[in-house]
C-alpha cells in the first residue's frame, strides 16, 4: 500500500520491506535515503524499535508510521529523533510523498549543519593552536621597537613555512632570525615552527654564530621529511650599545638597513658578499659573519623572499629582487612611513606591482632603534 501511494504520488523510489525491525537493521545501506518504521505492536515495544533504526539509519531520514492516533506517542517518536510522524489511516499518497522528501532534505540540513559546525569547531581549535605557535619577541629595552607581518601562502593557513623570532639576552644582546623553509605544506610549517623553538633555545643557552647554525644545520637534517628539503635563513646579533651588529646569511637575501631620520633616511641593502649556502645542502659548511655599522637611529628589516619574488611591475615578466624592494623602502620613508605604516606601505605596494595578492609565504621583521 505504501509503495502504492509514493507511485500515485509521482514520486520515484526504490522500496525494501522488512517484516521485522532484526531484518530491518542488515538491509539498511548507505544508499538508504528514508526509514519508515511502523510504530504498531505493543505498548512497550513501540519505541524500542525506532531507537534501534536511529542507531544503523547514518545520515537516512527516518519517519514514523502508525495505525494508533496518539499524539503523546508521536511528540516522543519526534524527540527521540524522527523526522516526521503520520498516523497511516489520515494519510494518502501526496501527503506520503511530501513527508519523504520533507524528511530527506531535513535529514541532509541536519547532516550539514553539523558538518558546518564540526569544521568551525576544528577551524577554531587549529587557530588557536597555530597562533600560539607563532613567537613573542623577548625584549625588555625601551629604546627597540618591533614591528612584523606575517601570511602564509596556503589558503586558510595561519603558519607557513617562513619563520621568524627576536630574543634579548642577559648581557643586552639582541638576536634576530628569519628563515624560510623549501616547500609550502603543513609539514614545512611544521618543520619552520621547530627550527625557530630550536634556534630560541640555542640562543639562550648561549650559542651564537657560526656554532648555533651548525647545530641548526644537525637539527634541520634529524626533523625534514626528505633529504631535498632545506632552509634558508638570516641571523643577525646586534650589540648592547646597539651601534653595531654581525650578520649570518645562509643562502637568504640581505636585510634592508634604514639610517637616519625623517625625509634625510637613507636606505640600502645589507652587503651579502660574504655568505654561505642554505642549512641542508652542504654538510659542515662555513657561514662567515659581515660586521655591520648602524650608527646612531636605524631600522633593519629582514624579510623572507616572498616579498621580492613577486613581479616588479603589472604585466612585467622581471620579478622586484633586493633593488627593487630598496627603492620601494625608499619611497615609503620620503613619505614619512616608519613602524607597522612602513611594513603596511611595503606589502600594499609589493602588491600592486605584482598585479595581485601574493600567493608565497611572507614574513617580515622590522627592529628599529631610536
Amino acid at each position: 500500500m505504501v509503495e502504492k501511494m509514493l507511485t500515485d504520488a509521482g514520486l520515484d523510489v526504490a522500496l525494501t520491506a522488512a517484516a521485522s525491525v532484526d531484518e530491518a537493521v542488515h538491509r539498511v545501506t548507505r544508499r538508504t535515503h528514508c526509514i519508515l518504521v511502523d510504530l504498531s505492536g505493543p505498548e512497550g515495544d513501540r519505541l524500542t524499535g525506532l531507537r534501534r533504526m536511529l542507531a544503523v539509519s547514518g545520515t537516512a531520514a527516518v519517519i514514523v508510521l502508525t495505525g494508533v492516533d496518539d499524539v503523546s506517542l508521536g511528540i516522543r517518536a519526534l524527540a527521540a529523533g524522527a523526522e516526521d510522524y503520520l498516523v497511516k489511516r489520515e494519510i494518502d499518497g501526496p501527503l506520503l510523498a511530501r513527508a519523504v522528501r520533507y524528511g530527506i532534505e531535513r535529514r541532509r540540513a541536519d547532516e550539514n549543519e553539523r558538518r558546518l559546525v564540526e569544521a568551525r569547531l576544528t577551524a577554531a581549535e587549529n587557530a588557536r593552536l597555530e597562533r600560539g605557535l607563532l613567537p613573542v619577541p623577548l625584549i625588555d629595552d625601551p629604546s627597540l621597537t618591533h614591528h612584523t607581518r606575517y601570511r602564509p601562502g596556503r589558503s586558510r593557513a595561519l603558519v607557513g613555512g617562513d619563520f621568524y623570532d627576536t630574543v634579548q639576552t642577559a648581557d643586552g644582546t639582541v638576536h634576530l632570525v628569519i628563515g624560510d623553509v623549501s616547500g609550502h605544506g603543513p609539514d614545512e610549517a611544521a618543520l619552520g615552527t621547530q627550527l625557530r623553538m630550536a634556534w630560541r633555545t640555542l640562543v639562550l643557552a648561549g650559542h651564537a654564530g657560526e656554532r648555533l647554525l651548525g647545530t641548526l644545520d644537525t637539527v634541520l637534517g634529524h626533523e625534514r621529511r626528505d633529504d631535498e628539503t632545506f632552509t634558508t635563513l638570516c641571523m643577525v646579533t646586534i650589540a648592547p650599545s646597539r651601534r653595531a651588529a654581525r650578520m649570518h646569511l645562509a643562502g637568504h637575501p640581505a636585510p634592508l638597513l634604514f639610517t637616519g631620520r625623517g625625509p634625510d633616511t637613507r636606505v640600502s641593502a645589507l652587503p651579502d658578499h660574504a655568505h654561505g649556502p642554505a642549512l641542508g645542502l652542504v654538510p659542515g659548511a662555513d657561514w662567515p659573519a659581515t660586521e655591520v655599522e648602524l650608527g646612531e637611529a636605524w631600522s633593519l628589516l629582514l624579510y623572507t623572499d616572498g616579498l621580492i619574488e613577486g613581479f616588479a611591475g603589472d604585466g612585467s615578466s622581471d620579478r622586484l629582487g633586493t633593488e627593487g624592494l630598496v627603492e620601494l623602502a625608499r619611497a615609503a620613508s620620503g613619505r614619512g612611513m616608519i613602524g607597522r605604516a612602513l611594513l603596511d606601505d611595503l606589502v600594499s605596494g609589493v602588491e600592486r606591482l605584482n598585479g595581485d595578492a601574493l600567493t608565497d609565504d611572507l614574513a617580515v621583521l622590522l627592529l628599529s632603534h631610536r
